[in-house]
């Protein structure tokens, strides 16, 4: 009988626009706090007129983020597995997947802090600076590594958050995390005059305290819920499952990475100037997709919780409704851009030729939001309903159609054609999930 109501009540809930929003517009804003962290950490570096110093701490956060790009699974695979559990109405089973993420992220970060040395070594061979920008990039590495063990719990705490819907709490657990960074990189990198050190340990300092009080209050939710059994965290089958849905989350990422590499790659051949002017170019397309990546967030929430309460209605009302948001957003970062991108591209560089030649390119990156919308947001549905295969699967397609596109595009139309070899990336991603969603909504429900 508990059974019976547990997963009435799982089935229950409706999808509105309210509901959207109340993940979507919190979460666009935690979102938001990342690229204005890392300007922070830039300008104080930057004041201290050592291009040596801002050259390594570049290096170091490019290291970084290719490392911790590999366990971003934490949190997006988490979000599915918590929210499916939801939907259920299995509150036991939404420790469990908290907990079992919670055990990779602490056996993965404690490795990760032990080879921080190894990394700091390869990320020097990789970047082949000058001999200061190499040492302030190893410094870097050295000392943010040791938030490993924090960040990625971090990971795994936002991931089951977001899995219950709790947009409010995600933000504000971002908030604390970049506020706390933020703070302490002006005092300890600018004014106690600690440099690249003083930024690595800010960080190290707010993922701490981010982790602790994330812990404190999803703790003392499991304190008043029913006791969880250790064997079900540790219930081997359940845990293969995340690892599956993880590797292919990883691949997804790399493969992303990739073809960004790819296009920057490129760039790069057609000269100084065009790569600078496509730099400027991809900050629109990078901050947009923070924008959209909260309507994605809704998406895996929503369609997750459906998934696993089997209900196919409110599955296709999170579909309908997450794009509806997502293509009015997109339409509207298209227009803005179209209209003042000139003055924000002015804003970015001080460089007569780069503005020059990103003004002629201006359209293809104000169009990237409306051909990448679908992307993100069948990206938010698949993870939501743990269908990793498939996203993996046609992500791996989308990047083969975009090198063939490289190929023949590029040196047909140059930088024209590079940025038409993008959208064409975009609009695969997306029309290719599509066109699976709806083979894989005919089984599920």
């Amino acid at each position: 009988m508990d059974q019976v109501s547990a997963a009435a009540n799982g089935r229950s809930f409706v999808v509105t626009n309210r509901s959207v929003l109340a993940i979507a517009v919190p979460m666009t804003l935690a979102y938001l706090t990342t690229p204005l962290l890392g300007v922070v950490d830039t300008a104080v570096v930057g004041q201290l007129g050592d291009a040596a110093l801002l050259g390594g701490l570049a290096a170091g956060a490019l290291v970084f983020d290719v490392v911790f790009t590999s366990f971003n699974f934490l949190r997006s695979g988490t979000t599915g597995l918590v929210a499916q559990a939801l939907g259920r109405g299995d509150e036991l089973e939404e420790q469990a997947v908290f907990w079992r993420a919670v055990l990779i992220a602490v056996v993965a970060g404690i490795v990760l802090a032990a080879l921080a040395p190894l990394v700091a070594i390869a990320g020097q061979w990789f970047m082949s600076a000058e001999p200061r920008v190499s040492e302030a990039m190893a410094v870097y590495i050295r000392i943010r590594l040791l938030a490993a063990p924090f960040s990625l719990i971090n990971y795994a705490i936002l991931g089951y958050v977001l899995g219950r819907g709790e947009g409010v709490l995600g933000l504000m657990l971002q908030l604390v995390l970049n506020g706390i960074n933020i703070a302490l990189c002006i005092l300890l990198g600018l004014e106690l005059g600690w440099g690249v050190a003083g930024v690595a340990w800010a960080t190290v300092t707010g993922e701490f305290v981010a982790m602790l009080l994330g812990l404190a209050i999803i703790g003392r939710r499991f304190w008043a819920a029913p006791r969880l059994a250790r064997h079900r965290i540790l219930d081997l089958s359940a845990f293969l499952r995340m690892m599956s849905l993880n590797r292919d989350i990883m691949i997804r990422s790399f493969s992303l990475l990739a073809a960004f590499a790819l296009f920057t790659r490129q760039g790069a051949q057609f000269g100084t100037v065009t790569l600078a002017a496509n730099a400027v170019l991809m900050n629109f397309f990078l901050i947009a997709g923070y924008f959209l990546d909260g309507f994605a967030t809704a998406a895996e929430q929503l369609a997750g919780r459906a998934v696993g309460a089997r209900a196919a209605m409110q599955f296709r009302q999170a579909v309908r409704l997450t794009l509806f948001w997502g293509l009015g957003l997109a339409a509207t970062a298209t227009l803005v851009l179209l209209l003042g991108g000139t003055d924000l591209v002015a804003l970015i560089t001080t460089s007569q030729d780069v503005r020059a030649v990103a003004d002629i390119y201006l359209p293809w990156a104000a169009f990237t939001a409306l051909s990448g919308v679908l992307a993100f947001q069948m990206d938010g549905v698949f993870i939501g309903a743990t269908w990793s295969r498939d996203m993996r699967n046609m992500m791996l397609l989308s990047f083969l159609v975009f090198s063939a596109a490289l190929l023949i595009l590029a040196p047909a139309f140059g930088n024209h054609g590079l940025w038409a070899a993008l959208h064409v990336f975009l609009l695969v991603r997306g029309f290719s999930l599509l066109a699976i969603l709806r083979v894989r909504m005919r089984t599920a429900f």
